[in-house]
């Protein structure tokens, strides 16, 4: 992953100098990147396990490249470091220190953190507990599964990292930014798509809510987080304010300038500590629920071929 932002921290300048000001120059510039370091990231991956294959079994070489290839996976997935940032913030308003609480929130959101009261800092670990729990765990081990299911679960995983790294990088509306961006961001929103919506059916069945009601909450999210800008984040946050019991959105600064976003599972308590816990709780039961799933799918897939 800090590959995958060398690059682009190399190849904007790059792109800015070529396109000036102009928007259609600078589209074109942020396709070509988008395009380049995708298919590069899946171009990697595949290559990696492809060589694996070649080795012989149980020989040193392959061993050691299995490591690698594990560890080339885990990198995909950013569910253990969003936790335990999630957790620091919790650990320093146990402690009293709203200002260390500021600062380590300030590492994994957007918004404005300087002014932020005990209330508005656990809201903010909250949204991003629910958001980035899709963006850095749900959808890339949604690909990670997809790409196993033809034998090439990095080459995918490493696909959709770059776009992810792509968004979190060059995808805001300011400055020549606004163009740029649009590739790797409009990427991101189409394969975070459907991952966020399974997440949003599956977090009330992993809450033991019956599946009547379940699907209700689904719906409700799915109306929650319609207004937002992004086509998933919406969602996400809305899903887990709805299970967990707790209201989101409301008024943000971002550079100074106030944002108010529409509220989730409106008339809910505002998220205490115990809710923010919750959501990582639930998010790493429902990450075992897929696994559990997708071996399930692979076994009667295998029996069924055999």
């Amino acid at each position: 992953m800090v590959v995958m932002g060398w690059c682009i921290a190399r190849l904007r300048p790059l792109a800015e100098r070529w396109a000036g000001a102009r928007p259609w120059r600078l589209r074109l510039a942020g396709g070509l990147i988008t395009l380049l370091l995708v298919a590069g990231s899946a171009a990697a991956g595949w290559a990696l396990v492809a060589a694996l294959q070649q080795l012989p079994a149980g020989s040193t070489r392959r061993l050691v490249l299995q490591g690698v290839v594990v560890m080339a996976l885990a990198s995909a997935l950013a569910g253990r470091s969003l936790e335990q940032a999630v957790k620091a913030v919790l650990s320093a308003l146990a402690a009293g220190d709203l200002a260390q609480a500021r600062r380590r929130l300030a590492w994994i959101v957007g918004r404005d953190t300087d002014s932020l009261n005990e209330r508005e800092v656990l809201r903010a670990l909250a949204e991003t507990a629910s958001e980035n729990a899709v963006d850095g765990l749900f959808a890339p081990l949604f690909w990670m599964l997809m790409g196993a299911s033809v034998g090439q679960p990095l080459a995918l995983a490493w696909g959709f990292k770059a776009a992810s790294t792509l968004d979190s990088m060059l995808g805001y509306r300011r400055g020549t930014l606004r163009w740029l961006g649009t590739a790797g961001a409009r990427l991101d929103d189409l394969l975070v798509w459907l991952p966020s919506r399974l997440v949003a059916l599956s977090l009330p069945l992993v809450a033991g809510v019956a599946p009547a009601a379940a699907w209700g909450q689904f719906r409700a999210a799915c109306r929650d987080g319609a207004p937002d800008p992004s086509p998933n984040a919406g969602l996400s946050q809305a899903a887990y304010a709805h299970v967990v019991g707790v209201q989101l959105g409301g008024l943000n600064s971002y550079g100074g300038e106030l944002r108010r976003k529409p509220l989730l599972a409106a008339g809910s308590p505002a998220p205490d500590a115990a809710a923010v816990m919750r959501m990582l709780v639930l998010s790493r039961r429902t990450a075992v629920l897929w696994l559990l799933l997708a071996t399930l799918l692979a076994v009667i897939i295998t029996k069924a071929l055999s």
